[in-house]
């Protein structure tokens, strides 16, 4: 297991947060970009990536930054870049360099943000978070573990559905194509899910009650999740490093972007 996947999710959450600040407040290029290979080391050196993990780090995440910093570009105001050289001309419209650089700005700045959530994101687990939030932060584990169990719902939900999808079938009732069929379908999908969800919540509020769940102020963990030495050197690197990109003279604004 490489050592992102055993540091405190607390710890992965905390490190990246002055960087998120920083990049809140950028407008430069060089600041997003030097955070999202930061990030992106970090993934490649201390998490297990899946194929589609790495599909969607360096190929859908590049063309989706592409997209907005032409989009963002589009929506700049001309009267602030007009000074830049003019990359094309449709009409009365001119597209500016100046455009696509506060456009690429604005995507950068958002991806190097996505990427930096990613490092808890890929390599925590809903349960360990709310052990540690728990443990450390001391919040209540009834909120704690009333939101971890209405989080794997969702799972369920996806399992019952394509339960109940398969006795349709069988049941020669998935016949038929088109929106009014589609429609028909769903609707006779609710009701059945429906009450499926119902039995499991009552049966998920049995088990906690069997044990004794919210009876007393506190509760003994079996799984701890603790805050080691390693957790704050963790953060306290991380932190430096974000001081140091901050520091270098890299947050910035354009040029021309500056008040006149």
């Amino acid at each position: 297991m490489r050592f992102l996947h055993r540091l405190n999710p607390l710890a992965k959450i905390a490190a990246p947060l002055p960087a998120i600040v920083a990049l809140i407040v950028s407008r430069d290029i060089a600041v997003p970009l030097a955070f999202i290979l930061i990030a992106l080391v970090l993934l490649l050196v201390g998490a297990h990536l899946s194929g589609r993990a790495l599909l969607g780090l360096f190929v859908v995440l590049p063309v989706a930054a592409a997209v907005l910093a032409v989009s963002f570009g589009l929506w700049t105001d001309a009267s602030r870049v007009d000074t830049t050289p003019v990359l094309f001309q449709l009409g009365d419209y001119r597209f500016y360099l100046g455009s696509l650089l506060v456009g690429t700005a604005t995507s950068l700045r958002l991806v190097a943000i996505l990427v930096l959530s990613l490092v808890a994101g890929l390599t925590s687990s809903g349960p360990d978070l709310v052990r540690a939030l728990v443990q450390q932060l001391r919040v209540p584990y009834r909120v704690g573990y009333t939101a971890l169990a209405a989080y794997r719902f969702v799972p369920r939900f996806g399992h019952e559905l394509e339960v109940i999808r398969q006795a349709h079938r069988v049941r020669g009732m998935a016949a038929g194509r088109g929106p009014v069929a589609a429609v028909r379908r769903w609707l006779g999908y609710v009701v059945p899910l429906l009450a499926g969800g119902i039995r499991h919540a009552e049966r998920v509020a049995l088990a906690m009650d069997s044990r004794a769940f919210g009876a007393h102020p506190t509760r003994t963990e079996r799984h701890l999740v603790p805050f080691r030495v390693r957790d704050g050197v963790f953060v306290i690197v991380f932190w430096l490093v974000t001081a140091l990109v901050v520091a270098a003279g890299i947050l910035r604004p354009f040029p021309f972007l500056e008040a006149p």
